[in-house]
């Protein structure tokens, strides 16, 4: 009984409410004419905003104009650009291309029909690196000289691989079948010389000259000098030494001619007295002489008799 009467009591203070806020509603004034609040942008700023917007569209427009023109002037293609070119292989070049910056590569090559030409208007530098990023290798082409820096620098034949020319800190090694030397003033060294060769060109001279000092050529096994077309010419200012320290000296000609000796004159008294090469007026033309030897080795002549005319105690052998 008291639940049911609760129910009753909140139902009627519900219900008294609604009456009250009915009343209210009715109870205010009503206007004829509604009013409106206008939504939106007006005046200066509708006129900023359109500028704005036009600006960006002409911005727009200017944008893509300059990219379609970039694309047709560096001619922009799925493959590369320009004279550029991505292939499978790396990235091709054609015609002519300037560096400003330095180029990292691991190959270089033209093609098959064209030469590959490096241009730099001061100097052209390759430069090999190791791991580290040490140099290791420099190769400068400028306009007064190109230089090499390496620990060994060669060059090799391209269908053999054969080394033709190597050159390191400790000797030079020339490979070819035969150096040639066309200078007028021939070759120069400076020290010692060793070669199992040395030949000139076939109907040219062979000269080896030491202007100021000695000439030298030593072989454990002997020197062999051999002129098979021509004269073989020895020519000094003082002495010529032959000399044999173990074995002998041996002259194998048709005619062996010693020039310029000293003549002598055989008396009746022994006795020798130096002369000029013709004999005297008065006495008979002497032809035939008798080749003579001093004890230290001087050779003279002497007029043939019918015994020997040399004498030990001439005075072209004492005064000699």
């Amino acid at each position: 009984m008291d639940r049911s009467a609760n129910l009753d009591t909140e139902e009627l203070k519900m219900t008294r409410e609604q009456y009250i806020l009915a009343t209210q509603q009715n109870s205010l004034p009503r206007t004829e004419h509604p009013q409106f609040y206008p939504v939106g942008i007006y005046g200066w700023r509708k006129r900023c905003l359109y500028f704005f917007v036009l600006l960006l569209l002409v911005t727009m427009i200017v944008n893509l104009a300059m990219t379609i023109w970039i694309l047709k002037v560096m001619n922009f293609t799925v493959d590369g650009m320009g004279n550029l070119r991505v292939t499978k292989k790396g990235i091709r070049l054609d015609g002519i291309s300037e560096f400003l910056l330095p180029l990292y590569v691991k190959e270089i090559h033209s093609r098959k029909d064209s030469p590959l030409v490096l241009q730099s208007d001061r100097n052209v530098t390759v430069n090999a690196r190791n791991h580290m990023g040490q140099l290791t290798g420099q190769l400068t082409v400028g306009a007064d000289a190109v230089e090499a820096q390496c620990k060994r620098f060669e060059v090799r034949a391209s269908d053999s691989g054969r080394v033709l020319f190597s050159a390191d800190e400790d000797e030079i090694v020339i490979g070819a079948d035969r150096l040639k030397v066309t200078g007028t003033e021939g070759a120069v060294f400076g020290h010692s010389v060793e070669t199992p060769h040395i030949r000139a060109e076939p109907s040219q001279d062979l000269k080896l000259e030491s202007p100021t000092r000695s000439l030298v050529m030593e072989a454990p096994r002997g020197v062999q000098v051999n002129a098979a077309a021509g004269d073989l010419k020895a020519t000094c200012r003082k002495e010529l030494h032959l000399q044999s320290t173990e074995g002998e000296i041996f002259l194998d000609a048709d005619t062996i001619r010693l020039g310029n000796l000293p003549v002598g004159s055989f008396s009746s008294s022994s006795s020798f007295s130096s002369s000029s090469s013709s004999p005297s007026s008065s006495a008979p033309r002497q032809t035939i002489y008798e080749l003579c030897a001093c004890p230290n080795g001087k050779l003279y002549l002497s007029p043939a008799g019918a015994g020997s005319t040399c004498q030990s105690s001439s005075n072209i052998c004492l005064w000699s």
